[in-house]
């Protein structure tokens, strides 16, 4: 399996940006999905971004045009840059990572809070 570090968190004002950044242990070149999942205070985790091995991405409704999943294999990295911040973005973010024998890696999450 690959260990997976984001970094990037913190608080930020409502309109504000922030880039997270989600560290592999290893090559990503073969990885078939990687992306970025939430959890907001008493909801469930969701999907937040998510590039798929044929090269597809897939974003939720609620964050299109403010979110863009980016990555660099050189660095085995994926970033999530956030603009236009809301509130209700509020989460732990999650890095998730599915690698070609099907095995699911999860960081350990990063704090993500937006001021009103």
């Amino acid at each position: 399996q690959v260990q997976l570090v984001e970094s990037g968190g913190g608080l930020v004002q409502a309109g504000g940006s922030l880039r997270l950044s989600c560290a592999a242990s290893r090559s990503i070149f073969s990885i078939n999905a990687m992306g970025w999942y939430r959890q907001g205070p008493g909801k469930e985790r969701e999907l937040v971004a998510l590039f798929s091995r044929g090269g597809s991405i897939n974003y939720a409704d609620s964050v299109k045009g403010r979110f863009t999943i980016s990555r660099d294999n050189a660095k085995s990295t994926v970033y999530l840059q956030m603009n236009s911040l809301k509130p209700e973005d509020t989460a732990v973010y999650y890095c998730r990572a599915i690698d070609a024998h099907g095995f699911v890696s999860w960081g350990q999450g990063t704090q993500v809070t937006v001021s009103s």
